[in-house]
């Protein structure tokens, strides 16, 4: 069986092109002794996977060129070698980027019945609802009635994060990028307040949406946001830091927040969060989100391309504001 993937040609500089990928075609194999073979049916593509595009230690290894890259995926099995699988199973696993594999059946999920569309399990009750479940409630140790600020509030991360905030009984204030995402979030998905950070100074908007000041602020810019922020947090205010996309691909080093002495007098707890550190929480995570996402507390906003030859355009679409919710690649004929 031939399959198509996609491989990191260069690294990128600045923003990434489509010249920086390759979709390249390959034997995915038969399946040996406790192994699978499985069609992906959609794939994810995540702002963290630029970091690993450069050639620099971190939390994760870096990809290396020519290297077929890897992120999230749910798909089916269609040849089994393992006794625990079956053909027709949904599974997930980090063989993303590619429309089939053969592999060890270890550290593949198998997700039995599904209780949402298989995209879901790539989004709200996937890594990013994951992201936005522990951030909030467990780094952010969020308590009832506060007042929440969420930053890229209209993506995969930050959408479920406002939602999840709402649930808790929390006023919660949301920046994004365009007028269409901030409609979506006051008038789909319950944001208290909701601006476009191109629209005048942050900190203006901050003080507007919430006089009384901030309990929480979740992260996911940096930059602006986070200077803004700690400017308006009330005090023992907790910031959970997710990700810093408004440099995610800057070439030169950005001069950082100047006010972080507010975080003394303040007592505010500034705490950085890898999602696989909350492991033990995922069976918990995985039965609230189903439950809120069937009872439509938490809606699952998607931006959708289609084919293994988009998914680089997808993923540079992160960067540029194409995507409302989680940017996914459908890989289904």
């Amino acid at each position: 069986m031939k399959a198509r993937s996609v491989v990191l040609k260069e690294r990128p500089e600045g923003i990434p092109k489509q010249s920086d990928f390759e979709v390249v075609t390959s034997d995915v194999g038969t399946p040996q002794e406790n192994e699978i073979q499985v069609q992906n049916v959609c794939m994810s593509v995540d702002p963290y996977m630029r970091g690993r595009m450069v050639d620099r230690k971190s939390y994760v290894p870096p990809f290396q060129i020519g290297e077929v890259l890897t992120g999230g995926a749910i798909g089916k099995v269609v040849d089994s070698n393992h006794s625990d699988f079956n053909i027709g199973d949904y599974v997930s696993s980090h063989y993303g980027w590619r429309e089939a594999f053969t592999a060890p059946a270890d550290g593949i999920e198998k997700l039995g019945n599904l209780k949402a569309s298989p995209s879901t399990y790539l989004g709200a009750i996937g890594m990013p609802g994951m992201t936005a479940y522990v951030g909030l409630l467990e780094v952010g140790s969020l308590k009832e009635e506060e007042t929440v600020f969420v930053s890229g509030a209209a993506g995969a991360v930050g959408s479920i994060v406002g939602q999840i905030a709402k649930i808790k009984n929390c006023k919660v204030i949301g920046s994004a990028g365009s007028a269409e995402k901030v409609s979506l979030l006051s008038d789909e998905l319950g944001f208290d307040y909701a601006f476009n950070y191109h629209d005048g100074p942050i900190l203006g908007h901050l003080r507007e949406a919430a006089p009384e000041g901030l309990d929480i602020y979740f992260d996911n810019v940096g930059a602006e946001h986070l200077q803004s922020a700690l400017m308006h947090m009330r005090p023992f205010g907790r910031i959970p830091l997710c990700g810093a996309i408004a440099q995610y691909n800057d070439t030169e080093p950005r001069p950082g927040p100047n006010n972080l002495a507010m975080a003394i007098g303040l007592g505010l707890t500034l705490k950085g969060f890898i999602v696989s550190h909350y492991d033990h929480l995922r069976q918990q995570f995985r039965e609230d989100m189903e439950t809120w996402v069937n009872d439509g507390k938490v809606k699952s906003k998607e931006t959708i391309y289609s084919g293994i030859e988009t998914a680089g355009d997808a993923f540079i679409g992160l960067f540029t504001g194409a995507n409302t919710g989680k940017m996914i690649v459908d890989l289904e004929e």
